[in-house]
């Protein structure tokens, strides 16, 4: 919980927490609020002032949905979900009308529509289908499903730029800060095990190929051999109750060392402390309590495990939990916590 800025002083701002936590999902709406209560100073509207800003990238990576990331770590996790090369099989070359060949002139037709700055999803597919032999795409680069530009993103042609007038807005990674380009996959893969263990370890094999493989697609024996290449090298296994679970070599005496202390979070649905082990793992959630985190209900963390849920109707905070596991203070402490983050008043349902 500490590396993940949930106790401790918190962090100085969005991109560390964002970096730390790997991926930010922007989808639920909940960005802000996530890592606004990592922040050392909780405010409002911290990712969205962020990527306005050019700190952040936000584009299409885990299960195809919409992440931030900061710009010299996105390329890792664009590597892994291109690994799978979705653009080469033969059904989506027959659907698409797009051959080998074609379709590097049609990335390449996409990259330089981008250059001269961002393109609302439109005004990029009035552009692109001007060259005659793309003229069919036209409702596939329109589509609201994004089906025919996500691969673009997996290979570092497009990105997501601030909205225009509520329109899906797309620009060049290049024109953010930092972007560092698309890795080699098998760089990319070993980066990402160190940085998925830096903030959720110790974890399992399992984990990570849920992560990685149900995230991105890296593919299961893949992911196996880049463990099997770090193992006893940068990682290690340990003994937590029981499971043998791998954490990084240089976090080792961290852990050891770190004494647990009573702590209580409220944190948003679908949080990255709960997407990023998945809500199978009931050390963090509960069998009882998969059904309703798994819908998004916003989560209570009593020392970093789902102990109930909360909800905010016309500025009343209501908790539901089991009697006596929060206290009074506890429970204001988290309330006045929402508040900076939310930019509003809030009131402590009594009950």
């Amino acid at each position: 919980m500490r590396r993940q800025f949930l106790t401790g002083t918190g962090a100085p701002t969005a991109r560390d927490v964002v970096g730390r936590l790997v991926a930010v999902p922007s989808w639920s709406g909940d960005a802000d609020v996530a890592v606004g209560l990592r922040l050392a100073h909780p405010q409002p509207r911290a990712v969205a002032d962020a990527f306005s800003g050019g700190l952040l990238i936000k584009t299409f990576a885990f299960r195809g949905s919409m992440n931030y990331f900061t710009p010299q770590d996105a390329g890792i996790y664009l590597a892994l979900r291109a690994g799978a090369r979705q653009w080469e099989r033969n059904s989506w070359r027959e659907f698409y009308r797009l051959d080998t060949a074609a379709w590097l002139v049609f990335r390449e037709t996409v990259r330089d529509a981008l250059t001269s700055g961002p393109l609302t999803q439109r005004e990029l597919a009035d552009v692109v289908v001007c060259e005659a032999r793309f003229t069919h795409l036209h409702a596939a680069l329109t589509d609201k499903s994004c089906t025919l530009l996500k691969p673009l993103a997996w290979q570092g042609d497009l990105s997501l730029a601030p909205p225009r007038d509520g329109a899906l807005t797309l620009q060049s990674p290049t024109a953010v800060s930092g972007w560092s380009g698309i890795p080699e996959l098998e760089d990319a893969g070993p980066q990402a095990i160190r940085a998925y263990l830096s903030a959720y370890g110790p974890a399992s094999a399992e984990h990570l190929r849920y992560w990685l493989g149900e995230g991105l697609s890296a593919g299961r024996k893949r992911i196996a051999g880049w463990i099997s290449r770090m193992l006893a090298v940068e990682i290690v296994t340990v003994d937590v109750d029981g499971d043998e679970l791998l954490v990084l070599a240089e976090d080792v005496d961290e852990l050891i060392s770190q004494r647990a202390s009573p702590v209580v979070r409220l944190l948003p649905g679908l949080d990255p402390w709960i997407l990023g082990p998945g809500t199978a793992d009931q050390q963090i959630v509960p069998s009882e309590r998969r059904t309703e985190i798994t819908r998004g209900a916003n989560p209570v963390l009593v020392d970093g495990r789902v102990a109930g849920t909360w909800k905010i109707i016309e500025n009343v905070l209501t908790v539901a939990t089991s009697p006596g596991v929060l206290s009074h203070d506890d429970l204001d402490a988290e309330r006045a916590r929402l508040a900076q983050v939310l930019g509003c008043e809030l009131d402590l349902d009594g009950g």
